[in-house]
């Protein structure tokens, strides 16, 4: 009996120290960094979670557009009505709970780590600027996913999309390979040259925006939506703690780091740059897909996403002329009508009047 109580309390002593060396390890749940924002654009430092659900929103607002419903949450704060940042940058990175960003803006836990678009967002900024043809721009290497509109086809028509085109961009020269340190990395493993291949994606996009400044000078906002699963190919082969998981994460958070900084700059100190570390989604996510070859009949023909025809951007001076000279007409009806009601015919009308001495005459 003593040495199965001795046992026992052995064992809750070694779990105690299990979870205190978990909690002081600084291991946290899935998360949203803010790498960089401009100074108009308030986040509030604090452990506020947010929901994934709620991701799309916050970029919505944070890029100065209105929601469906309000996003109640204290991390951001209202900010000026006429101002907004010129571009919002995107990444999700799956496979890891938390980067060390240690130059960041805020960092708020994330729950419930649904799977999120920003098709939302890209279709708002479409239907309020197409016609400056705003930079929006998904892409997902790993599933060799890319959506492109506006400017964006002209600007990243040249990045590699598909893993075959990123491989041999990666024996190209000027690519990370040379400027990385590997480590434990493998230059011949697949997955290990996935990973490599998103860090050349995010490497690309800054090198094709700093030939292409004049985008962050036009006055429509910019949208770039990023995912990478390389980590997470990386761990389901490796796991957690081998030195090859732990030297691409240490990699990733130094070159997601100076991305961000370069597109801050870019951007003139004007854009919004968040990071969403997440392990795992708790539901696949499911896109639907439309072939380019399919003959369906939508009611615009020139909109990618069946939206009604554009109004000219007079509506709001048209609207006003015709509200307004509807009121004026009114008016006038209204004051012509008790004119005509109140009015005496034997003073007031000529016709009456020369009506009324011809009866007497007569």
């Amino acid at each position: 009996m003593s040495l199965t109580g001795c046992g026992r309390r052995m064992e809750a002593v070694f779990s105690a120290v299990f979870a205190l060396c978990f909690l002081a390890s600084g291991v946290h749940g899935d998360s949203l960094t803010v790498l960089q924002a401009p100074d108009f654009v308030s986040f509030q430092k604090g452990d506020w979670p947010v929901s994934g659900e709620k991701i799309p929103d916050l970029v919505a607002v944070t890029m100065g557009f209105s929601v469906k419903e309000d996003l109640s949450w204290p991390g951001l704060q209202a900010g000026p009505l006429f101002q907004r940042p010129r571009a919002n940058v995107l990444v999700v990175v799956r496979g890891v709970d938390s980067l060390a960003l240690p130059q960041s803006v805020a960092s708020y836990p994330l729950e419930n780590p649904v799977p999120f678009t920003l098709d939302s967002v890209a279709e708002t900024v479409h239907s309020l600027f197409a016609e400056d043809t705003p930079v929006v721009l998904q892409l997902a290497p790993s599933e060799e996913r890319l959506y492109m509109l506006g400017k964006a086809n002209a600007v990243f028509e040249d990045l590699p999309v598909t893993l075959q085109q990123i491989r041999a961009r990666l024996s190209q020269d000027g690519s990370v390979l040379s400027s990385l340190p590997l480590n434990s990395l493998s230059r011949n493993a697949e997955a290990d040259l996935l990973f490599l291949s998103e860090v050349q994606v995010l490497h690309d996009i800054t090198a094709l925006l700093q030939r292409h400044r004049h985008l962050a000078k036009d006055h429509s906002p910019d949208l770039y939506s990023l995912e990478l699963s390389g980590l997470e190919e990386l761990k389901r082969l490796y796991g957690q703690d081998s030195p090859q998981y732990r030297d691409a994460t240490a990699i990733l958070a130094s070159v997601l780091q100076k991305f961000g900084e370069d597109v801050y700059g870019l951007y003139g100190n004007s854009a919004v740059v968040e990071v969403v570390t997440v392990k795992t989604f708790e539901t696949p996510l499911t896109r639907k897909s439309r072939s380019i070859l399919e003959s369906k009949q939508i009611s615009n023909p020139g909109s990618p996403y069946n939206l009604a025809y554009k109004y000219n951007f007079q509506y709001a001076v048209i609207f006003n002329i015709v509200l307004w000279l509807m009121i004026i007409l009114a008016l006038a009806v209204i004051a012509i009508s008790y004119n005509l009601w109140n009015m005496d015919p034997g003073y007031d009308s000529i016709i009456y009047r020369m009506t009324n001495q011809k009866i007497r005459m007569d």
